[in-house]
């Protein structure tokens, strides 16, 4: 006789795999979860570490862009010093100009001419005066053409005057400008000057 076997091994084994890919799936899932999680966890200690060496950087930004600053400021503080130094020195260099061309402008003076005024416009002179002849006025613009400080005489007016303004001699009211120099600056023209 054939030998049938009537008991639901078919179902049993049929609920064991089951059970089996329920138990592997939940593992499955469970894994994955714990997989995600660490990632999650590694990827947010990431993300912390980077936010936090941003905050770092901007924070030695902010210090260096204060620096800078300052030193911006301080080489504009420097650069006003520099120039009042100059305008010091160029005020102190300049200061014996003056009683040099007042010397200078005595010197060269010929007797007979009188100077009405001397008025100075940066480098500019411009001389009045009365002069006994004309020839002494030509005389007064040779002398300042051969001064070392005085250079480019130039006449602008010659008048005759008489009568009681005169002392009732016949004398000449002239008007002449002359340019301050200095005789380095008169060896450098001549220097650049074939």
């Amino acid at each position: 006789m054939a030998r049938i076997n009537l008991l639901p091994w078919r179902e049993q084994l049929r609920e064991q795999r089951k059970q089996q890919f329920v138990a592997t799936l939940i593992g499955v899932l469970l894994a994955g979860a714990a997989l995600v999680f660490l990632a999650d966890q590694v990827f947010g200690r990431m993300i912390e570490q980077q936010q936090a060496r941003n905050a770092y950087i901007r924070q030695e930004i902010t210090a260096l862009d204060a620096r800078i600053k300052e030193i911006s400021e301080l080489r504009k503080k420097r650069q006003e010093l520099i120039d009042r130094t100059k305008v010091i020195q160029d005020l102190q260099g300049n200061r014996p100009i003056v009683s040099r061309i007042f010397d200078q402008l005595v010197r060269t003076i010929p007797d007979g001419v009188y100077f009405s005024s001397v008025k100075m416009t940066g480098k500019n002179i411009a001389i009045e005066g009365v002069a006994e002849t004309n020839n002494l006025i030509s005389s007064l613009m040779r002398n300042h053409d051969a001064s070392e400080w005085l250079t480019a005489p130039s006449l602008a007016e010659v008048k005759s005057i008489e009568g009681p303004e005169a002392g009732g001699e016949e004398l000449s009211r002239f008007k002449l400008t002359v340019q301050q120099t200095r005789p380095s600056d008169q060896a450098k023209e001549q220097g650049a000057q074939p």
